[in-house]
């Protein structure tokens, strides 16, 4: 017995379900799993470099919560329709203490504050993260006690990054602080140019190493 021949219309709807199908999956993906973002602009050097794209995981943030070091993309309080890439410093609850170009954390119900080593930074950024405005050199005493469900972000570029320390300085009613529903994903990778692919690591704090 010879196949069953299928009409044109049987095989015009048979590739749009497959097109459906994939358009579904990669929807599915893109919402829950890993995303592709570009990079604008210079606040990240020297950790991520303008017109480079990245890959987000989305799912680390659905199963765990944001550590300290992890780099994200986030909607900014100043403007909900942008997206920032910046690195979490300030975790709920902590206070982020900026003085004399470096940065100290002081953890909830701890009397010691710690000061953070931050090798990710560049030899011009390192000693060099004023209040705001970024590159004042105002090297005075500044804190900032973030809120339960918050994150105090901000760039490797210190002196060209608006980041938490800006937001509540750029008029209305803004927050320094994100809320951890506007963080969308960690930077897992680096995928263009090709030259430059490569994972964005986890970063370690061994002055402040208690498993967050």
């Amino acid at each position: 017995m010879l196949p069953k021949k299928h009409t044109l219309w049987f095989h015009a709807l048979d590739v749009l379900l497959n097109i459906v199908i994939i358009l579904a999956i990669v929807g599915l993906i893109r919402t829950f799993l890993v995303s592709p973002f570009q990079v604008e602009g210079n606040s990240m050097l020297s950790t991520l470099e303008d017109n480079e794209y990245i890959i987000i995981n989305k799912l680390a943030y659905y199963i765990g919560e944001p550590r300290r070091g992890d780099v994200v993309v986030f909607r900014p309080p100043t403007d909900q329709k942008k997206h920032y890439v910046k690195r979490v410093i300030g975790l709920p609850g902590e206070t982020v203490i900026l003085r004399g170009g470096y940065v100290f954390i002081q953890r909830p119900g701890a009397a010691e504050e710690v000061q953070l080593k931050e090798d990710y930074l560049s030899e011009a950024n390192r000693g060099h993260t004023f209040q705001h405005p970024p590159s004042s050199g105002n090297r005075s005493e500044i804190r900032f006690a973030v809120p339960e469900e918050h994150y105090f972000l901000m760039g490797d570029n210190r002196q060209g990054s608006l980041d938490s320390r800006s937001f509540a300085m750029s008029g209305g009613d803004f927050s320094s602080f994100v809320p951890e529903g506007d963080i969308a994903g960690r930077v897992w990778l680096v995928a263009l140019p090709v030259t430059k692919i490569h994972a964005v690591g986890p970063t370690r704090y061994e002055e402040l190493e208690t498993g967050k």
